[in-house]
């Protein structure tokens, strides 16, 4: 008889605040956010001190500042989130060989089959809980369940430092008392449509009959009425690929010009470049975002002749992208994205012209080794001291991370 399935979902505590705060003692205890210090910052994350006064992600710094005063605002590290990410997915490496990680600081594991190893459910949690300290100092919330979605939602039940556990067969009861926000796909407009359909919490949902949810929302309806009754057949995957690997900055002034877009999208290279190579992938596109000072988006999108995962040729391929935009009208922000990932496990092609790119990619792989142990500032690029960028430190973290 095959095992009962055992999915455990792993997030860690307020991670960016939690890294600033190991990182810097001083920081204990404080309300710590992360995130543009500008007047168009976005709030990254910020630690539980923080959120007691009702700041919280995605939130315009200038609201956090109004809410809490007092709080220490700090510009994101992402190098130094990078690293403690890479050993966070280590330490999961151990326990399962099938792990899927959704961002940089969650993942779900599949366990099945796990219990001579590690005990019962509760016990690899709690396991897998004290490796992570131990590993990089940081808190993380776990919870465990027979499927993905009933996992993922015990997670976030007893944050921070906290483990939950659904007991295989108790799925629907443990989900029916919680709002349909917790569904995983309701955002605010589909919560709108089920609240005038009578429906607010998950018990109503899978109460509801399915071809009437079906009939109104289509196979959205059946999706969501599977999950209220704890029904979720999708598998840990650690063959799932990213689509893309971005970032993106809000300005504190808005700039105008091919050079001014450039100098602020050096740091972004470097950031996006890292990321690829600590997730052991190359992209075969690069994409430019531009927003301007009215709102209006743009977006342009280069194929390349062979995958890259380093910053020279993130650029080169930005450089070409931007002679396809318009760069004379005022713009709030600037974007680049990777995107179209493949295992970085390729040929590479030396080059007849000037350093070979095998060359590039050592030097900066290289650099993410003096970063990674002395912290990103440690190394910056000669082109980008002395602009305003580096000086104003006027980026925002990402608007849509």
């Amino acid at each position: 008889m095959p095992h009962a399935r055992i999915i455990l979902h792993v997030d860690m505590d307020a991670f960016f605040a939690a890294v600033e705060q190991r990182d810097r003692p001083e920081l204990r205890g404080k309300p710590v956010i992360v995130g543009g210090t500008g007047r168009r910052g976005v709030v990254s994350t910020c630690s539980y001190e923080a959120r007691t006064f009702g700041v919280r992600s995605a939130m315009p710094t200038f609201k956090a500042r109004d809410l809490c005063p007092h709080g220490v605002f700090v510009a994101p590290r992402m190098d130094a989130y990078v690293a403690a990410s890479r050993t966070i997915m280590e330490v999961f490496d151990r326990y399962s060989p099938l792990v899927e990680p959704l961002s940089l600081d969650e993942a779900f594991l599949d366990m099945t089959g796990s219990e001579r190893l590690f005990g019962t459910p509760h016990a690899m949690g709690e396991q897998v809980r004290a490796a992570v300290v131990e590993a990089v100092g940081l808190t993380a919330s776990v919870g465990v369940a027979s499927t993905k979605f009933v996992a993922k939602v015990a997670s976030d039940m007893n944050k921070p430092n906290g483990l939950t556990e659904c007991p295989r067969g108790a799925e629907k009861a443990f989900l029916a008392p919680l709002p349909i926000e917790r569904i995983w796909g309701v955002g605010r407009k589909a919560a709108e449509r089920l609240h005038g359909m009578g429906l607010s919490r998950i018990g109503d949902v899978a109460a509801y009959p399915v071809e009437i949810l079906e009939q109104r929302l289509g196979g959205f309806g059946r999706h969501i009425w599977s999950l209220a009754n704890g029904i979720d057949v999708r598998e840990v995957s650690n063959t799932r690929e990213r689509k893309s690997v971005g970032a993106e900055r809000t300005l504190a002034q808005n700039i105008v010009g091919r050079e001014a877009v450039r100098h602020r999208l050096l740091p972004l290279a470097d950031e996006v470049a890292a990321t690829l190579r600590a997730k052991q992938v190359r992209a075969w596109g690069v994409r430019l975002k531009l927003k301007y000072a009215d709102f209006r988006l743009i977006t342009r999108d280069l194929r390349l002749d062979a995958p890259v995962h380093d910053a020279e040729r993130l650029l080169s391929a930005i450089d070409e992208l931007l002679e396809r935009a318009d760069v004379s009208l005022p713009m709030r922000l600037v974007g680049l994205a990777a995107f179209d990932l493949t295992d970085a496990e390729q040929p590479r092609q030396a080059s007849l012209f000037g350093p070979a790119p095998e060359r590039r990619e050592d030097l900066e792989q290289a650099l993410d080794a003096v970063r990674e142990r002395f912290g990103g500032a440690t190394v910056v690029r000669a082109s980008w001291l002395g602009t305003p960028s580096a000086k104003a430190h006027d980026f925002g973290p990402d608007e849509d991370s």
